[in-house]
């Protein structure tokens, strides 16, 4: 819950957006639906709300389209899912009850385990990682408050193995454990943090808040920094042959055939590379002609997260769906 000096000091700095200025106010405590005592907001007040002001005010909150507050929770939804994939592989369990609480529907996570890792450094990135998202987990439900969703079923072990039989990774009827080895685990992680990294900032368009665009902006960098990590390590293995069922790839090849994988899930525009170019050469930073990240909608992510070309409410890793405002699939944005 938010303390009241807490909540004037972010409506007063998220003044641009109505719509969560009320969230706001009724995390804290000291309203109804804007009526506010001017000594509560330091000098904002706000008049006592009729039958008529309040229908004024649902209009615009729907002309306002997306909420901060709904796309940190899109946010918080994937944070979520990499925060429980990198905990089970470098602890064998994942986020405490404490941090799965909030709104909508609570659900488990099938799938994940400890990962027995054969080099000091892939466990260490994969150490560093797992910290890092936990934090984001708690940063965000944090500054949500008690509008923050709760932790949505999450599928860490069927849900690879159909990403991987999608890229031809596997064939259909085997398996992918993404726990089984170093190999798996990296593939596994490439496969969530370039998402991550193009999810964040296709949504920074969407925040009015500058607060929170700072505080995306800094999550957006770190997700960028685990993707360029991840994606080193892949590069670096490209003498390793995956076991386990796999194809006798080498992780180059299979990070471009993931990359095809996820780029067939958002449409029609190319928004993904592997780990090599079309010549064999390193290709560490994905980008557009202009040097530039690039950019998926919330709607092109869920696509993904999905396992889904089309619209839809669930499927993939969350196989009853994310919680929160944003939770449909959309590959035209």
């Amino acid at each position: 819950m938010f303390g009241k000096r807490y909540a004037a000091s972010m409506i007063n700095r998220s003044a641009e957006n109505q719509q969560d200025r009320r969230r706001f106010l009724r995390a804290a405590g000291v309203t109804g639906l804007g009526v506010v005592g001017a000594g509560a907001l330091g000098g904002l007040t706000v008049p006592a709300a009729s039958a008529g002001t309040v229908r004024q005010a649902a209009g615009e909150a729907a002309a306002e389209g997306v909420s901060d507050g709904a796309v940190l929770n899109f946010a918080l939804n994937l944070e979520y899912l990499e925060a429980e994939f990198y905990l089970h592989a470098v602890t064998g369990k994942g986020l405490a009850d404490s941090l799965t609480t909030g709104t909508g529907t609570r659900g488990g996570v099938t799938g994940g385990r400890a990962v027995k890792f054969k080099t000091k450094a892939a466990k260490q990135y994969a150490q560093e990682i797992a910290g890092d998202e936990k934090a984001h987990v708690e940063f965000l439900r944090t500054a949500l408050g008690s509008a923050a969703v709760s932790r949505p079923a999450i599928d860490l072990q069927s849900s690879f193995t159909a990403a991987a039989q999608a890229a031809g990774l596997v064939r259909k009827g085997q398996s992918f454990d993404a726990f089984a080895c170093e190999e798996n685990f990296l593939l596994a992680a490439y496969l969530f943090e370039d998402v991550g990294v193009t999810a964040y900032k296709g949504a920074a368009p969407l925040i009015t808040n500058k607060t929170y665009l700072e505080a995306a902006a800094g999550i957006l960098a770190v997700e960028a920094y685990h993707a360029a990590n991840i994606r080193s390590a892949l590069y670096q293995h490209s003498g390793g042959i995956l076991g386990l069922g796999l194809l006798g790839r080498d992780l180059r090849e299979a990070s471009v055939k993931l990359s095809n994988a996820r780029d067939s899930l958002d449409g029609k525009t190319d928004l993904d590379q592997g780990v090599v170019d079309n010549d064999g050469r390193a290709n560490i930073v994905p980008t557009d002609a202009n040097g530039i990240a690039y950019s998926r909608t919330p709607g092109q992510v869920l696509n993904i997260v999905y396992l889904n070309p089309k619209a839809v409410t669930s499927g993939g890793f969350f196989p009853k769906g994310v919680n929160g405002d944003v939770n449909t699939s959309d590959p035209n944005g």
